[in-house]
């Protein structure tokens, strides 16, 4: 591979991420850099919370052993178009996670897209409730020095590691999904 063609690899899932936090935080300086994190970039708990094929809900709620509280902080409606960013928290009011996801409700059924626009719950444990067959795919970590914007939300945390990714639901692209953790 030519070295502008791994540049360009290397571009394309900041790009995704950035997209995605277009939606919330337009001055792209205010939410903070994001780069490409290899596998062995992170620390051992950030790699195994990250690095999976599976929903990111199953995986915190396995990590701090509880249900985690959904937050949401900001939505958009565009027809079947809807997005949000969001927090996850314990029982205990400690901010976890931090997300953005986009979703075409029109690959849902009525009473998945009801639940998901609802705000009761995470998106996964949605996912998993209504039994459908979720394929996590384009995963790519990343490593995030947050700005004002992430900074306002999660506390006053350094450098992050997250990661950008696709579900397809029943084979169709249909979920983006930007999922940062938040270290302790």
């Amino acid at each position: 591979m030519s070295r502008a063609a791994e540049e360009t690899g290397r571009a394309e899932p900041v790009r995704r991420a950035l997209d995605l936090v277009s939606l919330f935080c337009p001055d792209l300086d205010r939410f903070g850099s994001l780069s490409v994190a290899a596998r062995g970039d992170l620390p051992a708990v950030e790699c195994e919370l990250l690095d999976h094929g599976g929903h990111m809900t199953v995986t915190m709620e396995r990590q701090y052993h509880c249900r985690l509280d959904l937050r949401v902080i900001a939505e958009r409606h565009d027809g079947d178009r809807y997005a949000r960013e969001i927090l996850l928290a314990t029982p205990a009011g400690r901010v976890v996670q931090y997300g953005i996801v986009r979703i075409d409700l029109s690959a849902v059924d009525a009473a998945t897209a009801a639940a998901i626009r609802d705000r009761g719950a995470p998106l996964g444990r949605i996912l998993l409730a209504a039994g459908l067959l979720c394929d996590v795919q384009h995963v790519n970590l990343l490593e995030i020095e947050p700005g004002p914007h992430l900074r306002g939300l999660v506390g006053g945390a350094g450098r992050s590691f997250g990661r950008v990714a696709e579900i397809a639901v029943d084979g169709r692209r249909t979920i983006e999904l930007l999922e940062i953790v938040v270290a302790a």
